[in-house]
């Protein structure tokens, strides 16, 4: 059995009110995206890494890993217009069985442990996603009119999301559709039922600039 993980970096940076990407942006004196691909080169399933990147990017991505002195083997994959596309691009390239675990490049803190149970369980059950319950009390916006919902039955949708190869594949064969979220709204689309374990609340998407600090302070803990 081979296994993957497909990193998808996109983004410009614009709510992090930067003009550099957010993926490249210094975390412990190290760009977001090196982070990320540590976690995964850690993981005791080895996958296999592609890193799906803009390919107005790619270069300025080689200057940082030689800068960096990085050497972590992955492959570069040409993004999409569309995180859809980005993932369809990198799954293209991949002939074997095996398992995917597609991750949000801006998840710098993902915890091996967390990484390798999404390996497991997607082998099991044919896929699994991270998300972690809600604390908070939620509404939902209609009509310009409220209700509340049961915060119980709310899950915080989060990366990894790690399917079997033959049910990614075939998921990703539809059209895009605006609907489209996530990779598991792909896969649900095409008839699967979505599999969850509990994610990691340190397990933060780096999206505004205060994202960036709390992921300092976590990474010091």
């Amino acid at each position: 059995m081979k296994y993957y993980a497909v990193i998808v970096a996109g983004g410009s940076g614009n709510r992090m009110q930067t003009e550099t990407p957010k993926q490249f942006l210094l975390l412990k004196n190290l760009p977001v995206l090196m982070h990320t691909l540590k976690a995964f080169a850690q993981s005791e399933y080895q996958p296999l890494i592609l890193l799906v990147l803009n390919k107005n990017q790619q270069p300025y991505w080689l200057r940082l890993c030689e800068e960096f002195n990085f050497r972590i083997p992955h492959t570069v994959i040409d993004g999409g217009s569309e995180r859809f596309q980005s993932v369809k691009n990198a799954i293209n390239h991949l002939d074997d069985d095996g398992v995917v675990a597609v991750h949000d490049a801006v998840r710098p803190i993902i915890s091996t442990k967390l990484i390798d149970n999404c390996f497991k369980y997607a082998l099991e059950k044919g896929n699994v996603i991270a998300a972690v319950q809600s604390t908070d009390s939620v509404r939902k916006l209609r009509d310009d009119k409220t209700s509340a919902l049961n915060r119980n039955e709310i899950y915080l949708v989060q990366t990894p999301q790690a399917f079997t190869l033959d049910i990614l594949k075939e998921a990703y064969k539809q059209d895009f559709s605006p609907h489209f979220t996530d990779d598991a709204s792909v896969v649900e689309l095409a008839g699967y039922e979505i599999n969850i374990i509990e994610g990691e609340r340190n397990n933060i998407k780096i999206t505004h600039p205060i994202d960036l600090e709390l992921a300092e302070l976590l990474m010091k803990k």
